[in-house]
């Protein structure tokens, strides 16, 4: 037969069915073969917006992943100690009476002594929606341990972030620098965009400890040492600024660079702006040499100088004190240089390049449009440098303040949201920061006053006690950690197994593997899921619910496992008020649907949640007659739930006859319209309304039409944080809610209204003498999380890992291929095999996480080799910082946003000179 006759898309099976990937943060379109009733084969939706086709590994193993052994097949109940894996199978009928007896006694007796925490749902539109009914302020997802700087310092900075709210402008990039961007996480637009980029000639620059994946196949790679790239991106602001490279006009039109700052040290508005009686910002305007509103039209606002105002204060254009600091000594070339490793003549060069690339190659697209003010332009000029950035730069405890720089090194160049530079993608822009504020309080019915995560405006809206603790288990919107818009869930089990700031009754924990690699200190977390207090010889944390669909190594430690279904087997919804799908010119969202039915007594979590909140009488999930509101589960939910009077989970085919969109009354035939257009709805943005999206009339118009926002107004870029500087008041004794005494100092220094680098809390309270290497993890392209090893396809690709080291640093401790070592910080240590690797920084050692497993989970034999040499370094990362000279302890965390600082460990290497028959690895507790 001729290749000619070949039919590539003949079905495997009888039937086709459309629905979206789970498989990793993609959240792709896929096409599901089946034959009499199973799945036979996956493959990549070609009319998906995310994926147009491509499909990765991890996507195809999906099938693997459906029939894995360690699927969960009843509901559990705990029967000898906890820790031993020892359970009777129950009914679900005992089951969810035995949640709702726990949860309701909790709720009548003190909602916050439920500790709500989930992993990697993507389904935190119900969740913390559901948290909101039943009253308890404690709930977060797996955010504080994954992206929360990233996703903070973009929402308090430009009103959107890397990652899954913005994109760079694959189509017109001509010079890409990628910020620690591993593989695990948006594989498939990634790879889409670099081959673009790569087949038109754009140069394509990788900042990262690590040479692998993306950017083993960037023109440059920079090993940065980890922890100082915010010092390097500083470096590369000082030669933008010394040599001019800077587009003023862009930072006066979009940024407040030109707003007037009150220079009054000491007094309560030092480092506020300037206003007029009527409240607007205030800028110097040179044509009348006075002040004048900084958003007024016609005038020539001042960027450098000091100014006296009428009434005798003195003030500053925010610009002048951003150049003021980035020009200093700290952030030369030579400065930077001897502290992240890149050569100071690497750095000019780098920033030469930026600047040519954005200045020299501007892009000039023929598309009028017309901005906020009512200003018409004949085209869109663009500055072809794009940025973008992952876990690499925000898993660190001066993230935060990283990843800003990178955001005000683009607002130097005019390369947000300008055609060639980093794109917003609907629903964003937001406001900076989004008008959702955290719940505090609760209504006569029990439930929240907000939803129990949102957006820190001022001190005033920290969940915090009379005396300035804490008021959450994990202390997320304290004075230790104002900004934790995603909670702290790594923080949980040792605040609550420490009763800091208080005892609870229940964790419930949805795919959370907290036992194992989603958990710093994971040998003290699993010592403290089973410590008992001596007083009572109860369970510190006396009862643990846990839903999963999978035997992981948290199941274990759990009174009540409720067995989830899988991916292919239940609703989902991948919704814009959640992690949206969308790219830069267009808005989708997507859903899934059951394209099998469960062959074991499992359901789907979210029904089980909804369930339970009928049962518990969760005033949201009860109508006026005391009877469900959704019977048919989550399907129902995602159907009728509306947020606001229009504005439900799914924007796709809304109106009781599907003619809306974005907004509209629930359409009994929703998910239907959706089944038929592959799974997925998308609405492509106006093209005068692709780009300047913060202040562009048409987006803005186009946004409040869909319900993204509420006002066209436009979105100003904060170069300068007056919000941050509110913090910095605070703790100086202004305003009516102030930090304790002991926090003052803290928040004084990092609520910095301009961003600054700092060192790493690890590499203050180290030895970095006794500790001189940096060790830092990440994930593969074929692995996620813990889900990847269990997996029959993908454990053929790898089902062990090494330490992986440089050969210099590799000769200086006489080792070799294969040889064993001893990885020991002040917290631990663990044995580990190495192998050598030329693309690793030299004073940095690294390690995939996915793949180390506990002996006996997720139903691997026993001697698994992910559990035999498979390893984490999580073993031997501290989840509390040593004591502070105030007494005070804190997380290993950003102080921030109580971002986990996974990356800032340091350690020392040994190589294992003994002889072992048993080539396994060994943890031991440095502190015992």
């Amino acid at each position: 037969m001729s290749h000619a006759n070949l039919n590539l898309h003949q079905p495997v099976g009888d039937e086709v069915k459309t629905t979206t990937c789970y498989m990793c943060a993609c959240r792709c379109g896929i096409k599901v073969h089946l034959k009499d009733g199973k799945v036979r084969y996956i493959q990549g939706n070609p009319d998906h917006p995310v994926n147009r086709g491509v499909i990765c590994a991890k996507g195809s193993a999906g099938i693997m992943q459906h029939y894995s052994p360690a699927r969960l097949s009843k509901p559990l109940l705990r029967v000898g100690e906890r820790g031993a894996g020892e359970f009777r199978e129950i009914e679900w009928d005992e089951a969810l009476a035995l949640a709702t007896q726990w949860l309701g006694d909790i709720r009548g007796r003190n909602p916050d002594e439920l500790a709500f925490f989930t992993g990697r749902d993507q389904s935190q539109a119900l969740t913390g929606w559901w948290a909101q009914q039943f009253g308890t302020i404690n709930y977060a997802a797996h955010g504080g341990f994954c992206s929360v700087n990233m996703a903070a310092a973009g929402m308090y900075t430009l009103g959107g972030s890397f990652w899954e709210f913005g994109e760079p402008d694959w189509e017109h990039t001509r010079y890409l620098l990628m910020f620690g961007v591993a593989e695990d996480h948006d594989s498939n637009p990634i790879k889409l965009g670099l081959g673009k980029l790569k087949g038109r000639g754009a140069k394509v620059v990788a900042i990262n400890p690590v040479r692998t994946g993306y950017a083993a196949i960037a023109d440059e790679w920079l090993g940065i040492r980890p922890g100082t790239d915010g010092l390097f991106v500083g470096a590369l602001i000082q030669e933008l600024l010394r040599n001019d490279w800077v587009d003023l006009d862009y930072l006066v039109r979009y940024t407040n660079a030109h707003y007037l700052v009150l220079r009054q040290p000491g007094g309560a508005d030092d480092g506020l702006f300037a206003r007029n009686a009527d409240g607007a910002v205030l800028c110097w305007d040179r044509s009348q040499a006075g002040p004048a509103p900084a958003d007024a039209s016609g005038i020539q606002p001042a960027v450098v100088g000091e100014f006296t105002l009428s009434d005798g204060r003195r003030a500053t254009p925010a610009l002048a004190l951003f150049v003021e600091r980035f020009l200093g000594e700290t952030y030369s070339p030579e400065n930077a240089a001897r502290q992240c490793g890149i050569p100071a003549d690497t750095i000019r060069r780098l920033a030469a390049e930026i600047a040519h690339a954005a200045f020299r190659e501007e892009i000039r697209l023929p598309v009028a449009w017309t901005d906020a003010w009512g200003r018409a332009h004949s085209e869109m000029v663009g500055r072809p440098v794009s940025l973008h950035a992952m876990r690499g730069i925000s898993a660190h405890s001066n993230g935060f303040h990283t990843c800003r720089m990178l955001h005000t090194l683009q607002m130097l160049i005019g390369a947000i949201d300008t055609p060639g530079s980093f794109r917003y993608q609907p629903p964003y822009p937001k406001g900076v920061p989004p008008a959702n504020r955290p719940g505090k309080s609760r209504k006569p019915d029990g439930t929240l006053d907000a939803g129990p995560l949102g957006y820190v405006h001022s001190p005033d809206d920290l969940l915090v006690d009379a005396q300035g603790a804490p008021r959450r288990i994990d202390k997320a919107f304290s004075w230790q950690h104002p900004l934790a818009v995603h909670g702290m869930l790594q923080s949980v089990i040792a605040n609550a197994a420490a009763g800091d700031p208080y005892r609870i009754d229940t964790l419930f924990l949805f795919m959370a593997n907290m036992s194992w690699n989603s958990s710093m200190n994971t040998t003290g977390t699993r010592r403290m899921l089973t410590e008992r207090d001596p007083a009572t010889g109860q369970y510190r944390i006396p009862r643990i619910i846990y839903a999963d669909a999978y035997a992981s190594e948290m199941v274990e430690f759990a009174d009540l496992v409720l067995p989830d279904t899988t991916y292919l087997e239940r609703h989902d919804c991948i919704s814009l008020l959640d992690r949206p799908i969308s790219d830069a010119d267009g808005a989708s969202d997507a859903i899934r649907h059951p394209v099998v039915a469960p062959d074991r007594d499992v359901r789907p979590f979210q029904d089980v949640l909804l369930d339970l909140g009928t049962r518990l009488g969760l005033p949201g999930c009860l109508r006026e007659d005391g009877s469900a509101r959704y019977p048919g589960g989550y399907a129902q939910y995602m159907v009728d739930h509306e947020r606001a009077p229009g504005v439900g989970l799914l924007a796709g085919w809304r109106g009781r006859d599907g003619s809306a969109r974005g907004t509209g009354e629930p359409n009994p035939q929703q998910l239907e319209r959706y089944k038929e257009h592959g799974s997925f709805w998308h609405a492509d943005v106006p093209v005068a309304g692709r780009y300047y999206k913060m202040a562009n009339r048409d987006y803005l118009e186009w946004a409040r039409s869909l319900g993204f926002v509420g006002a066209t107004t436009p979105i100003v870029l904060e170069l300068y944080s007056e919000r941050l500087q509110r913090f910095r008041l605070a703790a100086q004794g202004h305003g009516n809610t102030q930090p304790p005494d002991h926090e003052r100092a803290r928040v004084e220094r990092y609520f910095d209204p301009l961003p600054f680098w700092y060192e790493p809390f690890e590499w203050e309270t180290s030895d970095l003498a006794r500790y001189p290497i940096a060790a830092i993890t990440q994930r593969p392209m074929y692995m996620y999380h813990a889900w990847g090893s269990q997996n029959a396809w993908l454990r053929q690709i790898a089902a062990r890992n090494f330490l992986y080291l440089h050969p210099q640093t590799a000769a200086s401790i006489g080792v070799v291929d294969d040889d064993w070592v001893w990885v020991e910080s002040p917290h631990g240590r663990i044995r580990v095999p190495v192998r050598l690797h030329t693309g690793t920084e030299p004073g940095t050692v690294w390690s995939w996480n996915a793949i180390g497993k506990a002996r006996g989970a997720w139903k691997l034999a026993a001697d698994a080799p992910e559990s035999q040499r498979g390893f984490l370094l999580n073993h031997v990362i501290t989840e509390l910082l040593p004591p502070r000279a105030n007494g005070q302890r804190y997380a290993n965390a950003d102080p921030v946003t109580g971002q986990a600082a996974w990356f800032d460990l340091r350690v020392r290497i040994e190589k294992d000179t003994a002889t072992m028959t048993d080539a396994v690895h060994r943890v031991e507790d440095a502190r015992a």
